[in-house]
């Protein structure tokens, strides 16, 4: 159980229904939960608690990260000027090397990134499982417990290589059959259905052009009956919907729709090159989408129409990718590309800093199912908490602590706190040793492309 924390002080942007914010304000959390926040003068500190000095802070809900692959961190700065299918044809062979260790290591230095830049809750999509590597899953479910970071892995697969027609080599692909023993072992093993779970289990087939029309209907019957949520990549590229067209005979959002793979336990990433009406598709049966700005720019694929999905009433959360598609590898920033990919396609009204918070935030959590846990500071929610400075150099005199945030310099959080608990304080990773994390995702990366 974590003690009282009384956060005092700083600017507050709540993120709830109403847009709560507070110029300077405080926050009361016991035992992991927010039990209540305000405006003006803090109450008193409960007996044994800790007080945190928020002056020329703002605080807002830790961010939640939405589609990653964390094993990727391992392999970044390779493929540097390939879209999407040429980047995977390349990498591919050498992604074949991973193991547990190369896992670990490199989730953790993933994971690093995302802590260090706000994030309190992340998933992970690993779809990929060769023969000789081990347990990859509990592999990145040990580095995120690890630093202390909330986790929804999806146990991702492939079963259509090359031989058939899909776009993976043979050996990194799965038998059907072995993928759905594997899942359903995954969320025996590791889903937690509790309130205030630290690791739930998503079911994550990874791509039209990766899987079976089979597997995916067999993996969301699989996933309907254990009550878990559903996560795949969709109309990511022009390639794709051009390999959908020609081995299916329709767009990607039609194909996945008759599989049974939208509604409100769904939610996809990418959705680059949607129409309207599927959009309207995605908001009718409460479909979510996670939105990777940089991965996106990075890979040449597009600009997903964001802002059109927010006005439908989609959720739209925020993610970073892979590491080998967006080296950056951090948050924070994703919310400024967020807007200002919504600006360049419909002008300077389409998205706001609250909004790109929102998309950084309870949207996010909105896509894993959390929204009634995370995503914004009431009391009841889980103390998943982030202090930005906003008085420093790079950002003193911006009038609106938001904007700053969102639109000014990009920044690293000086404290985040998850259920209550520091991971980063005065800005440095408390939950583990930077130096160490560093040498061994290095050393990681070294030895696979060996």
């Amino acid at each position: 159980m974590n003690g009282a924390v009384l956060i005092e002080g700083c600017a507050i942007a709540t993120v709830d229904a109403a847009g709560t914010e507070h110029d300077e304000g405080w926050i009361l959390t016991e035992a992991g939960v927010i039990t209540a926040l305000g405006g003006g003068a803090p109450p008193a500190l409960p007996e044994g608690g800790r007080r945190i000095d928020a002056r020329g802070r703002l605080a807002t809900p830790g961010l939640v990260n939405c589609h990653h692959h964390l094993y990727q961190w391992a392999t970044r700065g390779l493929a540097q000027d390939a879209i999407l299918f040429d980047w995977l044809t390349t990498l591919y062979p050498i992604w074949a090397g991973i193991d547990e260790e190369i896992t670990y290591r490199a989730a953790r230095g993933g994971l690093t990134a995302l802590a260090m830049s706000g994030c309190s809750t992340t998933t992970d999509h690993h779809y990929l499982f060769p023969r000789e590597g081990g347990d990859l899953l509990a592999a990145a479910i040990g580095a995120a417990g690890s630093l202390g970071l909330r986790f929804h892995p999806c146990r991702g697969s492939m079963d259509l290589g090359r031989s058939s027609g899909g776009l993976p080599p043979d050996e990194v692909v799965e038998d059907r059959d072995a993928v759905l023993l594997a899942t359903e072992a995954a969320i025996d093993r590791w889903h937690d259905p509790a309130p205030g779970a630290m690791v739930r289990i998503a079911v994550g087939p990874c791509s039209p052009f990766t899987v079976t029309a089979g597997l995916m209907r067999d993996a969301a019957a699989l996933a309907r009956r254990r009550g878990v949520r559903m996560h795949t990549h969709l109309a990511e590229t022009v390639e794709e919907e051009a390999f959908c067209l020609e081995s299916f005979g329709v767009r990607p959002v039609e194909y996945l729709d008759d599989l049974g793979w939208l509604g409100p336990d769904v939610w996809l990433a990418h959705c680059v090159h949607l129409a309207d009406d599927e959009i309207a598709r995605f908001a009718a049966t409460g479909t979510s989408v996670a939105h990777c700005p940089s991965s996106n720019a990075r890979l040449g694929a597009g600009m997903a129409a964001a802002a059109d999905l927010v006005a439908a009433g989609v959720a739209v959360g925020l993610g970073v990718d892979g590491a080998a598609s967006n080296e950056s590898g951090e948050l924070a920033v994703e919310m400024r590309q967020a807007l200002l990919v919504a600006r360049l396609r419909g002008g300077p009204t389409a998205m706001s800093a609250r909004t790109a918070l929102a998309l950084g935030t309870i949207h996010g959590a909105r896509c894993l199912g959390r929204a009634d846990e995370i995503g914004s500071l009431e009391p009841g929610k889980r103390a998943d908490i982030a202090l930005w400075r906003v008085d420093d150099a790079g950002q003193a005199g911006l009038a609106d602590p938001v904007a700053t945030l969102v639109m000014g310099p990009p920044r690293q959080v000086e404290t985040l706190l998850v259920d209550g608990a520091p991971v980063v304080e005065r800005g440095a990773l408390v939950t583990a040793d930077l130096d160490e994390i560093a040498r061994d995702a290095a050393a990681a990366s070294a030895r696979l492309r060996r």
